[in-house]
């Protein structure tokens, strides 16, 4: 007969009640169980754990055994709650490739809110361009993904949200003084700092300013930070712009309806883990 995890929690509890009735009562057995289940256990072993005629004392083999025992059933339950937990979405860890629109705008909310109800589960967030999103689910370096994506063979995918394209520009820029009424002929004559969201926007009036722009910035901070120094001005989503920026703001466009869609990817929901699971169901609600 094998030793099984009773047999030990049996034993230790015999141990540390110092008799069988106490044991038993800790147990949630019956005396008669206990006495057998130690008798299982003293069989299989080949040679008595306690002294004759007295529960409260070990032998030295049974000294041995018992501390090891002991390490055992902790490690066991310890093993247990960590199994529950993962069970349950309490423990784990949730990979997230996002773009910086997304990471600035979006995720602080839904982290925030998942950490209270999670606070077990680790976060890895990378930021990164649309491309490099595609990449990092493709090989299995995240479990999320949150970026414009196209449909992709064994990735699930569902729209976060779409924000119309604007310009970006500082709040003293001359742009500004009248944005309710801004077109895209109004843009031809400032100067234009590209980024990696313009082939995006498809309308006929945009091509020649792009065309004429000497700048290309492709992440968002260094584009931001050019901005907000007056270099030039830019085309970004409304989201792309972060609400720390306060000396910059967003323009409609009056002749535009350009946008960009951001997705959620994922593995199929049944093959992530319940944490990855819950984080998801959270950007699903969002």
């Amino acid at each position: 007969m094998a030793i099984k995890i009773e047999m030990l929690r049996c034993f230790h509890s015999v141990v540390d009640h110092g008799n069988l009735a106490q044991a038993a009562e800790a147990l949630g057995r019956t005396p008669s169980a206990v006495s057998m289940m130690l008798k299982q256990f003293e069989d299989h072993i080949g040679a008595p754990l306690f002294e004759k005629g007295r529960k409260a004392r070990l032998t030295a083999l049974g000294q041995m055994i018992h501390a090891e025992a002991r390490r055992e059933l902790v490690h066991f339950d310890k093993s247990v709650t960590m199994i529950d937990a993962l069970a349950t979405s309490q423990a784990g860890l949730v990979r997230l490739a996002v773009t910086p629109s997304a990471a600035n705008t979006v995720l602080p909310a839904v982290i925030s809110r998942f950490a209270s109800n999670h606070p077990g589960v680790r976060i890895d967030l990378r930021d990164m361009d649309s491309t490099a999103v595609l990449h990092a689910m493709q090989s299995d370096q995240a479990d999320i993904g949150i970026a414009t994506l196209p449909d992709t063979a064994g990735l699930q995918r569902w729209p976060l949200f779409a924000d119309h394209f604007g310009v970006v520009c500082r709040a003293d820029h001359p742009l500004a003084n009248d944005w309710n009424n801004l077109t895209w002929a109004d843009v031809v004559a400032h100067r234009f700092i590209a980024n990696g969201l313009c082939h995006m926007i498809k309308d006929a009036q945009f091509a020649p300013i792009l065309a004429a722009s000497l700048m290309t910035v492709p992440t968002t901070v260094s584009l931001l930070a050019l901005v907000n120094a007056g270099v030039g001005v830019t085309l970004l989503p409304e989201r792309a712009l972060p609400p720390t920026y306060r000396d910059l703001v967003f323009l409609p466009l009056k002749d535009s309806t350009a946008q960009r869609q951001v997705d959620v990817v994922t593995q199929p929901l049944p093959q992530l883990s319940p944490a990855v699971q819950a984080f998801a169901k959270l950007l699903q609600d969002f």
